[in-house]
This record gives C-alpha cells, sequence and structure tokens, in this order.
C-alpha cells in the first residue's frame, strides 16, 4: 500500500502536461478553460538550442507544475531526419503556424497567446532564464490581463 500513495504522490507533484499538435483544439481547450496558449517552433533534431530548451525549461519540474494549470501546450515540430518527420497533414498544419506565427522562420521561437491567438509575448531563441524566471515571465503577462 504504502509503494501506491509513493507512486500517487509522485505523479501529482510532477504532472507533465501533454504537448498539443493541433493549434486549433489547442484553441478550444484554452477557451474552455481559461488557460494561455504555448506554442513552441523547434526543430527536434537539428537545432542544439531547441533540444536544450526542451530539457532545460520545458523538461523541468517548475515549468510542468505551472504548465499544467495554467497552459494549453502547442509544438510545431520541424525535423529533418526522415524518420522523424510527421505525417502529411501534421507538416500542413505546423507550416500553416509558422506562416502565421513565424515567418522568419526562426528556432527556437516560442510564443504567448491568448485563447483567441493573439500573441501576448514572444522568446526568440533560447532564453538566458531559469525555468523559474520563464515561468514568472509568463505570470507576469498572465496577472497583466487580469
Amino acid at each position: 500500500m504504502k509503494i501506491f500513495l509513493v507512486i500517487f504522490a509522485f505523479s501529482v507533484f510532477t504532472s507533465i502536461p501533454e504537448w498539443n499538435t493541433d493549434f486549433g483544439k489547442a484553441q478550444k481547450e484554452a477557451g474552455n478553460n481559461n488557460k494561455l496558449i504555448l506554442l513552441s517552433f523547434s526543430g527536434s533534431d537539428w537545432c542544439g538550442p531547441c533540444i536544450r530548451m526542451k530539457k532545460e525549461i520545458f523538461g523541468s519540474d517548475a515549468f510542468n507544475n505551472y504548465a499544467s494549470e495554467y497552459l494549453v501546450l502547442v509544438r510545431a515540430d520541424f525535423p529533418r531526419q526522415k524518420k522523424n518527420i510527421p505525417d502529411k497533414e501534421q507538416v500542413l498544419r505546423n507550416e500553416a503556424l509558422a506562416d502565421k506565427y513565424n515567418p522568419q522562420g526562426k528556432f527556437p521561437f516560442t510564443l504567448l497567446l491568448d485563447a483567441s491567438g493573439k500573441i501576448l509575448k514572444e522568446w526568440d531563441g533560447l532564453p538566458k532564464l531559469t525555468p523559474e524566471q520563464f515561468v514568472d515571465e509568463i505570470k507576469s503577462v498572465q496577472h497583466a490581463g487580469k
């Protein structure tokens, strides 16, 4: 019984939110749950700063604990290795997001959006922030809108 309590407690304190790939669904979820959208443009298999951002910021407990409650996460990934390229529909969705939000093709490029898709904050490149500082920047935008 004790092992189940330990596993349960661990899962509660280290909740890892799921990254969406469908922006339309993410907008609906954000609107229905009064959350903001964090949109990340990434090159998961070729972009060193993208890989570091995923590991150091998006992989941190501070970010995941906050994001699981207050954000809807969307990743638009542009891998180069054939084995990592998503299906054609997903490639088209990612390209449409890039046309609208990242026409310069910056990687990594992260945006904080409201449910309607309005840009509230941008991070160009790998931020020189701790995960806690990154979360604090999101919180400052979130609280400014209330």
